[in-house]
């Protein structure tokens, strides 16, 4: 009789120690999502952007950027009255004007400053698909039709841009300015997902192709994103900025 009181004394004892030990043993799995669990945040790069006709403001999650589109360098689409009208100076032995002159626009850019990677990736359009830190605009590595740029490089001014017929000035490929202001290893804009663009050096190395995925991009820490962030970049070889699409959501483009 003894020893079943006694027993009896023990067992809730040992259901109380059962129990936290369970739970001592949950804690470091949630701990472990915690860690895991990727939440990037641009905000930081915002400061960054300016530019003639270009501003921008912050509403809960998302930031609206909106732009003349007009680029703060020389260039021989400047109608000939404005101060920035240069001639071409470039190295392009093969250069030749289009007949485009560049004019103010209203482009608006809706962004996520917390983009993700998208479960459905969508191909950019023809068009606007970032904006550059000066508030000129991003195309993609197709000419009019949807064509290479083999041909259409030769009309790229001096800083590797050029206008529409609608007198939009665009970047296809490196903006040159950009680069020679703030280094070939710079933060040089957003795509309209959200990730950011980079130039074509990286920790003193070129990158190529093959150091990207098939969106253009890749995943690790950079200068404005210490604890990492997906970021594309630019190359010297098509596609230049982007490949198949988006990495991620594209957020609204008006114009």
């Amino acid at each position: 009789m003894k020893k079943i009181f006694q027993l009896l004394l023990v067992l809730p004892i040992l259901c109380v120690l059962m129990f936290i030990s369970c739970s001592n043993a949950d804690e470091p799995v949630d701990q472990e999502e915690e860690v895991n669990e990727t939440d990037y945040d641009i905000s930081g790069v915002l400061s960054k952007f300016s530019g003639t006709g270009l501003s921008y403001a912050v509403n809960g999650n998302t930031v609206t950027f909106t732009t003349q589109d007009l680029p703060n360098h020389t260039s021989p689409y400047w109608p000939e009255a404005n101060p920035l009208h240069a001639d071409y100076n470039g190295t392009n032995a093969d250069f030749r004007l289009n007949p485009n002159t560049i004019s103010a626009q209203n482009i608006v850019f809706t962004i996520t400053l917390n983009p993700k990677e998208a479960t459905n990736k969508q191909a950019t359009p023809m068009g606007p698909i970032g904006i550059s830190r000066n508030g000129v605009v991003f195309f993609n590595q197709y000419a009019a039709g949807g064509s290479p740029l083999t041909n259409e490089i030769n009309s790229f001014d001096q800083y590797l841009g050029h206008p529409t017929g609608q007198g939009y000035y665009h970047y296809h490929i490196e903006p040159a300015y950009l680069t020679e202001q703030f280094g070939e290893d710079a933060f040089l804009g957003l795509l309209a997902d959200g990730f950011p663009v980079y130039g074509p050096v990286e920790n003193g190395e070129t990158v190529t192709n093959a150091d990207l995925d098939n969106y253009h991009g890749h995943t690790h820490e950079t200068a404005d994103f210490p604890d990492g962030i997906y970021h594309y970049h630019i190359t010297n070889q098509d596609p230049y900025l982007n490949g198949n699409g988006y990495f991620g959501t594209p957020g609204n483009i008006s114009q």
